[in-house]
């Protein structure tokens, strides 16, 4: 019985360079496919920092501009010297984002800042999400504390009537807030960036400043209409600096996807040839070893 199975080993042997063969054939099949898809990645980031490239030109110069408005909507609340009222603890968040990403942290530092301040105390605070962004990542934990969300941002540049129609729909909100504080990300330079808060505050607030009668002719009605202003100015400033980090942000994250996609082609390359070789190199020993074998 024994003699009759010992043929099966030359058999297996026989077998065995054709197993190795096809084995070689699929990791090349599986390389290639690899290496064709990577290529095809690295087109796409390449295209999003030339279209990213294109769109910080333009944030940044219209972020020059508007730097003005902001500096001046802040003046008032320094030179007043207003606080936030004892007898309203109530706060307002606003966070300040978009829809789209592949930015880096942009984003996340924003949501990273009002999720500490919602981890000290989240019975006080309630949070207005401005992009998708940062509504994804605090409602989770913090869907109760958002109060309104804003979407469709960052597709096109911010404008002056968008920070006027957020500031129409915070105001007609049921939620009253004694001060507050909009989280945005300062443009820096190309490659920095640096989150920060710029202070919002009630018409209660603005009353019990000290030195509010410094100014002249300012009755409720005048300071309301001020304050409606002021909102929507420093919105619209946050959302210019916002933009322009995105933008920065985005170009720097798209360029080094790009420098790491052609490393992996490199390796891909040299990968593939030399399985290729190594393939090549065997079926030539098959053959050799077959023609001596004859």
């Amino acid at each position: 019985m024994l003699g009759r199975f010992g043929n099966l080993v030359p058999v297996v042997a026989q077998n065995a360079p054709l197993q190795q063969q096809q084995r070689g054939m699929a990791t090349l099949k599986s390389i290639s496919m690899r290496l064709k898809s990577v290529k095809n990645i690295q087109k796409i980031t390449q295209s999003m920092k030339m279209v990213s490239a294109a769109k910080y030109s333009r944030a940044e110069r219209e972020l020059k501009q508007t730097r003005p408005i902001g500096s001046g909507a802040t003046q008032f609340y320094e030179k007043a010297e207003i606080v936030a009222p004892q007898d309203m603890p109530q706060k307002l968040l606003i966070a300040i984002t978009s829809d789209r990403g592949l930015c880096g942290a942009v984003h996340t530092s924003v949501a990273r800042l009002i999720r500490n301040e919602l981890n000290a105390d989240n019975q006080n605070l309630k949070v207005v999400c401005v992009g998708d962004k940062s509504r994804l990542i605090l409602q989770r934990l913090y869907g109760k504390n958002i109060i309104l969300a804003a979407n469709e941002i960052g597709r096109l540049p911010p404008s002056f009537n968008d920070a006027s129609k957020l500031t129409d729909a915070i105001l007609k909100s049921e939620y009253s807030f004694g001060s507050g504080q909009i989280v945005y990300n300062q443009f820096k330079s190309v490659v920095s960036y640096r989150t920060q808060t710029l202070p919002v505050f009630s018409l209660a607030a603005v009353k019990t400043a000290p030195k509010l009668p410094v100014y002249d002719s300012l009755d409720d009605e005048v300071i309301q209409s001020y304050l409606e202003f002021s909102l929507a100015s420093l919105i619209y400033y946050a959302m210019k600096e916002g933009a322009c980090s995105e933008q920065s942000s985005r170009m720097t994250a798209m360029d080094n996807a790009s420098k790491n996609a052609g490393e992996m082609i490199d390796k891909l390359t040299l990968t593939f040839n030399r399985t290729r070789q190594a393939v090549i190199t065997r079926e030539l020993i098959e053959i050799i070893s077959g023609a001596s074998a004859l």
